[in-house]
């Protein structure tokens, strides 16, 4: 055979092998697409839906507006950091990426959380780590501290105007999360029962006037809790409970009695609690003891034994959890 005709072979070989070739580089290319695609499935349906929003296509967002002007936020958040509102994320079913905590005031231990803590005097760093999209805060952030919220995600910082009342939080966090009629079953829910508890203790108090004290044992002071303080207003505002007229005139959310005023408190009952720590602890356990002094046995309250020590944790929060905590503690020591 002479040349021009091996070459003609070999070229049809050489044709024969690169089709070859190809086609299997096709077929392996599908293969992969397929698998990826299957995978990215499987991912899927495997995440957690933590808002429990799955109408909200992928990447979608809307606006809302926040106490500094309008933010654009995920229309179906998935990881959610709630910095000191985490009592309204577990109340609609929702669980956090991080806790907040500080190492002088401590965190929301009521809530029994099973999450990362984030130290909010610390690094940002660390809340970065754990990849939230979407950050919602409270009247605790300022302007500066929402704007470095911002670089980590969407913050949405809550309005001054909702700060006071509960009700409205809760409100405006299941419409951030988009769950709004979720957040109206919870809120449903609690109504009826603040109802029903403001009746019973109603019938069983009357007019009888309630003080808030905190003992705060480091500078072994006393601090009474006026109407408008957002720990522990609610049991005036909803709860219908009276206050002692010093709390009922008070503009701030507390202020520190003094020894010379304490005749002046007029208290039937008198809820307690510490700064910090529980009862278990030494310290508290001595500082309650402020209440054995001479101008305090006078007062009513301690006459008749109606001295309730409560929990720090939860007295200590405004959040719609632990205000269903606090009405369930009242009814214990005060509805017989």
């Amino acid at each position: 055979m002479n040349n021009w005709g091996l070459k003609i072979i070999w070229t049809a070989v050489l044709i024969l092998a690169m089709s070859a070739i190809a086609a299997c580089g096709t077929n392996n290319k599908a293969a992969d697409s397929k698998e990826v695609q299957t995978g990215n499935a499987a991912a899927a349906s495997a995440a957690p839906a933590e808002t429990g929003g799955a109408a909200a296509s992928e990447g979608a967002t809307r606006t809302v507006t926040g106490e500094f002007g309008e933010v654009e936020i995920p229309a179906n958040p998935q990881r959610v950091a709630g910095i000191y509102v985490e009592d309204y994320l577990k109340a609609l079913g929702v669980t956090p990426v991080v806790q907040w905590y500080h190492p002088s005031w401590g965190k929301q231990d009521y809530l029994n959380l099973d999450v990362p803590e984030f130290d909010i005097s610390g690094s940002i760093e660390a809340l970065l780590d754990k990849k939230p999209d979407l950050i919602i805060t409270d009247g605790g952030a300022d302007a500066a501290k929402v704007e470095q919220y911002s670089l980590v995600a969407p913050t949405y910082r809550l309005p001054e105007s909702v700060l006071q009342d509960s009700r409205l939080i809760l409100t405006a966090v299941a419409d951030a999360l988009g769950i709004p009629e979720k957040g109206k079953a919870v809120l449903a829910e609690y109504d009826q029962k603040v109802a029903d508890g403001k009746a019973a203790l109603q019938q069983a108090l009357g007019q009888e006037k309630v003080a808030v004290i905190r003992l705060n044992v480091a500078d072994k002071t006393v601090a009474l809790f006026g109407v408008k303080n957002r720990f522990t207003g609610v049991l005036y505002n909803q709860f219908g409970l009276t206050p002692v007229p010093m709390a009922a005139e008070m503009t701030e959310f507390q202020s520190i009695i003094s020894e010379e005023v304490i005749p002046e408190l007029e208290a039937d009952h008198i809820i307690v609690f510490p700064d910090n720590g529980n009862w278990d602890t030494a310290a508290n356990q001595e500082a309650i003891q402020i209440l054995d002094a001479p101008l305090w046995k006078n007062l009513p309250a301690v006459k008749n034994g109606n001295i309730y020590r409560m929990e720090r944790s939860h007295w200590q929060s405004g959040g719609i959890t632990a205000n269903q905590m606090k009405l369930d503690d009242l009814l214990k020591v005060m509805v017989k």
